[in-house]
């Protein structure tokens, strides 16, 4: 399983990259919002990577941030719903607004990726609501999701050990929030671990 491409960017197109790693040239499908913050052709970039094996192919997608990377993983779950699709919803919708229209049944937020109709925009929102556990909109309309840095590999941490994505994001945001930004990740970790298990 590759998790981490870190490397120079050999090439870019409209919906992938080569990112040559020590003398290898991986293909790396991405969504216009990754490709968009990769910078120029020539320069190192750091890619988190999911490899999905089928009989046929293997593929290799890859995410500016673990939470998007973790949000492919929810979307692909869903029937109907494969890898290049979920590339196509996260290209219009960054984790913090996918994470809004699923809290709030917003499918027509999800509809606006190309591809995704009415039906299985429903689909996607009622079958993640339960995955993620309707998250609640908290004051000013924010979703309790690590927006990046420490805090999505914190929330990226807390999924690895088991917990459900509401349970992380509401103990990594009150930890967040407690600790102040500038909180390292080892902190912000054992901080949401104590909060996670009250």
């Amino acid at each position: 399983m590759i998790a981490r491409l870190a490397g120079r960017l050999a090439e870019s197109a409209a919906d992938h990259a080569v990112v040559d790693v020590g003398g290898v040239g991986y293909l790396v499908h991405l969504s216009a919002r990754t490709l968009g913050a990769l910078g120029p052709v020539g320069g190192s970039v750091t890619i988190f990577t999911e490899m999905q094996v089928r009989e046929d192919a293997i593929t290799l997608f890859g995410f500016g941030s673990a939470s998007e990377r973790d949000w492919f993983r929810l979307l692909t779950s869903v029937q109907g719903v494969g890898g290049r699709l979920a590339l196509a919803i996260l290209s219009v919708l960054d984790p913090l607004e996918l994470s809004r229209a699923v809290a709030g049944g917003d499918r027509a937020m999800v509809a606006r990726a190309n591809g995704v109709g009415p039906k299985l925009a429903q689909r996607i929102v009622n079958e993640l609501k339960d995955k993620v556990g309707g998250v609640a909109l908290g004051p000013a309309g924010a979703v309790p999701v690590a927006r990046g840095g420490a805090s999505a590999d914190a929330l990226s941490a807390l999924a690895n050990l088991g917990f459900r994505p509401a349970e992380a994001s509401a103990a990594v945001a009150a930890a967040e929030e407690e600790l102040g930004d500038g909180a390292s990740l080892d902190a912000l970790v054992r901080l949401a671990l104590r909060k996670a298990a009250k």
